[in-house]
């Protein structure tokens, strides 16, 4: 690590980037500072209003208590801080760099709407406290808005924006930067500080914060995920083993055949960078090419990146309105009891069932199902894809907000590059094409356990079981009509 020390004390302010390796704002303190510390500044109340919910509140404070003893093997303190949101952040880090008598402060970027509001004015506050901040490109491989049309415009299509990442970025050297290195002695830094509003700036690091309960925990895991920047860079190792049969059997629910690192990306316990430099090693630098399950995963890899842009060209993304506005006219049902139904996996429709249940039972949901219960939700009983949004960010401990309103939208047909409207997935042909002996179902709907690898996919009848919620073929006519009057 090449140092070329500019400031006395630096500040890192850690969001969703909970990791020792491949930190850009961290490297770039640890390369700039004598020495360095860092904070981590919750909001619950802010949070809240952003559907955040328990899984994912849980699980990026018990990331953040490992970085903690990372960070000390470094001598590098974490502080931690809660305010209630964002609008008093830029106030408390005022006072944090003048009580801790800070030079420089390091963050990495972030990308909906709120959080630039947040760091335009945490920027502006600093500066009037004459200290400067410098945000880093860390959450995707290039900043939003480095990939654009010939014209100069955004992508709003995904094929289109892949083949231009590839040919424009894909030979840039995605090459994950060092841990920092370890400080000489303490340099003083407090263990508290008393911050105006009642607030305490600790070393102590909450199992919870206000308006969320600490989830029971079984041998260190949070619903059976395991936190922190350790546990993540070994599902990665894991999943580098299997990552060439990932296009065959990506689909298949009840094989563990995708990468389950989301929770580990979304709260930056691994880059990535780390996954692209795993699988671009393992396909010789390639991202189209060479191994097809490979380059299936670069190209999910990719998604990511897309959703992320479009947050930042497209900002009415983050105020829950559609991409495409004609779709804000369709007569959503508004049926509660149906929409409560959905939630707890009671539809009557098996493969929904169990991956409503799957969600409440793991706060995960497989891709393919995601799509599923999505598309059935949003078409089969038309209900505002917004409600299901906010179930999800509500339920999955990954939940990533440009990632879950670009999946929720696309199969609405109310997104950028959405599925076409008239597309509305069969859930009974879904679960027959993809749990074709009924594995996974079994597993989240034991009531439907006797019936046969046949019968479990559309039961006549079962005990304990409700009849479907509705008629698949005639409530997708129906979607197809009410969407196709839209035009």
């Amino acid at each position: 690590m090449t140092r070329n020390l500019q400031y006395g004390r630096g500040l890192v302010w850690l969001r969703n980037d909970l990791r020792l390796r491949d930190n850009t704002a961290l490297y770039r303190a640890a390369v700039s500072c004598g020495a360095v510390a860092a904070v981590f500044i919750a909001c619950p109340k802010t949070w809240k209003s952003h559907d955040d919910g328990d899984p994912v509140v849980n699980f990026r404070l018990a990331c953040l208590r490992e970085l903690q003893e990372s960070l000390a093997g470094r001598r590098i303190p974490l502080y931690f801080l809660e305010v209630a949101s964002f609008d008093e952040v830029p106030s408390a880090l005022q006072q944090i760099v003048r009580k801790l008598q800070i030079d420089a402060v390091f963050a990495n970027a972030e990308y909906p709407f709120n959080e630039q509001r947040r760091d335009s004015a945490a920027r502006a506050a600093l500066q009037e406290a004459g200290v400067p901040i410098e945000y880093s490109t860390d959450r995707t491989l290039v900043p939003p808005g480095a990939v654009r049309t010939g014209s100069g415009d955004a992508y709003k299509v995904f094929t289109p924006f892949k083949r231009a990442f590839v040919s424009q970025c894909g030979a840039t050297d995605f090459s994950p930067l060092p841990p920092p290195r370890q400080f000489d002695g303490d340099k003083g830094w407090p263990q508290w500080l008393q911050i105006a509003g009642a607030h305490n700036l600790v070393q102590t690091i909450p199992d919870t914060v206000r308006g969320y309960r600490a989830l029971p925990q079984k041998d260190g895991k949070i619903f059976g995920w395991m936190p922190g920047e350790k546990a993540g860079a070994r599902r990665l190792r894991e999943f580098g083993e299997i990552i060439d049969g990932y296009e065959d059997e990506r689909d298949f629910p009840a094989i563990d055949a995708t990468s389950r690192l989301s929770p580990y990306l979304n709260c930056g316990a691994v880059s990535i960078r780390q996954c692209a430099q795993l699988a671009l090693g393992l396909n010789e630098g390639r991202w189209v090419g060479g191994s097809e399950g490979i380059s299936c995963w670069l190209g999910e890899l990719i998604w990511r990146e897309f959703y992320t842009h479009l947050l930042v060209a497209f900002p009415r993304l983050c105020k829950h309105q559609p991409f495409k506005p004609e779709t804000d006219r369709v007569p959503w049902s508004g049926d509660e009891l149906a929409f409560r139904r959905w939630c707890q996996g009671k539809t009557g429709v098996p493969i929904v069932d169990a991956a409503m249940r799957q969600l409440l039972e793991t706060g995960w949901m497989h891709n393919r199902l995601r799509m599923v219960v999505a598309s059935f939700l949003s078409k089969n009983l038309l209900i505002d894809w917004r409600w299901g949004e906010r179930h999800f960010m509500n339920h999955l401990i990954d939940a990533d907000f440009a990632a879950n309103n670009g999946g929720w939208q696309w199969a609405a047909s109310t997104g950028t590059d959405a599925v076409p409207y008239f597309r509305v997935f069969n859930p009974y042909s879904q679960s027959k094409k993809f749990d074709p002996r009924g594995e996974f179902i079994r597993r989240f709907v034991p009531e439907l356990h006797e019936l046969n690898d046949k019968e479990i996919h559309c039961p006549d009848s079962a005990a304990d079981y409700p009849a479907p919620i509705c008629d698949v073929a005639q409530s997708r006519k129906h979607a197809i009509e009410v969407y196709a009057a839209l035009k």
